[in-house]
Parts: C-alpha cells; structure tokens; sequence
C-alpha cells in the first residue's frame, strides 16, 4: 500500500553504545568500564566511569497500518539502579523491574536525546521497555502512530 516491501514494515533499529560513550575518546575500553557481556552489542548492562551506568532498553513507535518500528537504545540510569537491576536480571524479580533514566541515544527523525524516560519490563524476556515520559517530544514518539515514510529516514 505504501510502496515498501512488506519486509520492511517491522523494522529494528539498534544502538551500538550510548551516544556519551560513543563520544568519549576511549569508549567502553576506558579502565573501570563493566559491561554485562565483552560485545557492546549483545550487552544489557554497562558502566562506564566518568560518564554513567546504563541499561539497554526497548522503545517502540507505532507505525500506521499496526506495524511497529523498535529501536534498541541505552538509557542512563543512577548508579544504585544499576546494581539493583544486575542482581536481579536473570531472576523471577526481573518481571517487576522498573527504572527511570535519561535517553542516551539520540532517535531520529524526532532528534530526541537526553530527556526523561520511564521503563518497565513487559516481557521477562526482553529488555525493559520506554513505557513513558514527562517530555512531549518523546511522549507524542511513545504514544503516536507514525506513517511509513519515517522509515526512510533510517539507515
């Protein structure tokens, strides 16, 4: 209908590291750095001195026509919660978790970076998941339906 194929109607789009990581002269390779796994990319958890703890998280925007277009960002979080949620990651009080941090990936084609968001866990076997925000911008990404041209602008 909208002239895409139709494999091109769930798209995942996933963040590497968070933009201050990827930034920084050193990375994730910085003394001190933890990541829950060595590979930045199949990593759920990381702590980066100097700059923060993050979580990976799952933010989902509703596409017309009932598809969906997720992006896999990293979201920082304060240090306690970092501990909080390695420790219970691969428990029962995984389903429970909930957090709330700051986008670190900056998600075009809105431009939203480092404002407040809200995460819980919908699936205890995904990542949490950007449930909500207090910012408008990332609200109306949250909680809107987006038509299909936005997906062009995706590398």
């Amino acid at each position: 209908m909208c002239g895409l194929p139709a494999t091109e109607h769930e798209r995942d789009v996933r963040f590497r590291l968070p933009d201050p990581v990827l930034d920084s002269p050193e990375q994730h390779l910085v003394e001190g750095s933890w990541l829950s796994n060595p590979d930045p990319n199949v990593a759920t958890l990381m702590q980066i001195p100097g700059i923060s703890p993050f979580v990976r998280a799952l933010l989902p925007v509703r596409l017309d026509g009932g598809h969906m277009l997720r992006y896999g960002v990293w979201i920082a979080i304060h240090p306690d919660d970092i501990q909080r949620a390695a420790s219970i990651w691969n428990q029962p009080e995984y389903s429970e978790l909930k957090l709330t941090g700051y986008l670190a990936n900056r998600i075009e084609p809105w431009g939203v970076f480092a404002v407040p968001v809200d995460l819980a866990v919908l699936d205890p076997d995904h990542t949490p998941y950007c449930v909500s925000s207090p910012d408008h911008e990332l609200s109306d990404v949250l909680t809107k339906e987006w038509p299909h041209s936005i997906l062009a602008s995706l590398p």
